[in-house]
């Protein structure tokens, strides 16, 4: 009699267990099916434009390189002169980098309409090739979205034609992160006609 007592009182606990582990496993999963998505941003970015059926030139544009704190997934937001935090609930639905150059690109051959705009990709004999290095690219403390760095003109050769630093922004027209990734748009459009300015009046191509 005592024994099956034992036996029926192990098997209330082990069910009891069970039924434990079976409320936490699916509080856990309520939990974790409670957790609200990061929102995920693209720049705005315009069309390429067609080449030119006889270009003055090839401008090749490398993929631009980014500062290591801005290689991340996060939107970048400076909260003081020293502080910076990329955030974790909206971020970029695409790599930055990629974003940066396929938008560069198509300005490009929008504001310099006689020129051939590509990817750095193969040999395109007699091309020259833009380098671009972002610095910044962040919303600001001051309501404020910048986009800085440098960029490099260079030959076929690997001479170096022309070096420039370019700096832009643009003031946010409200709160928010949708305000901030068009207004750090609206930056990366001025650094595009500041290059293509550049290059213009260079006369690189003649």
């Amino acid at each position: 009699m005592s024994m099956t007592r034992n036996l029926i009182g192990t098997g209330r606990f082990s069910w009891l267990r069970c039924l434990a582990l079976l409320m936490a496993c699916l509080l856990v999963t309520a939990c974790a099916s409670s957790v609200t998505p990061p929102a995920r941003y693209m720049l705005t970015s315009g069309q390429l434009t067609s080449a030119p059926a006889q270009p003055e030139g090839t401008l090749r544009l490398s993929a631009p390189r980014l500062a290591h704190y801005l290689d991340v997934e996060g939107i970048v937001m400076q909260l003081d002169d020293i502080t910076l935090n990329a955030a974790r609930e909206h971020q970029w639905a695409e790599g930055l980098g990629r974003q940066l150059e396929r938008g560069l690109r198509a300005r490009l051959s929008q504001t310099l309409p006689t020129l051939r705009v590509v990817r750095a990709e193969g040999s395109q004999p007699g091309a020259l090739t833009l380098r671009i290095e972002v610095d910044q690219f962040q919303g600001r403390f001051d309501g404020l979205a910048v986009a800085s760095g440098q960029w490099q003109l260079v030959n076929a050769e690997g001479e170096m034609l022309a070096m420039e630093n370019f700096y832009a922004e643009t003031s946010l027209e409200e709160d928010g992160y949708p305000a901030l990734v068009r207004a750090l748009s609206s930056s990366w459009d001025k650094t595009a006609e500041l290059i293509a300015d550049d290059i213009r009046s260079g006369a690189y191509f003649d």
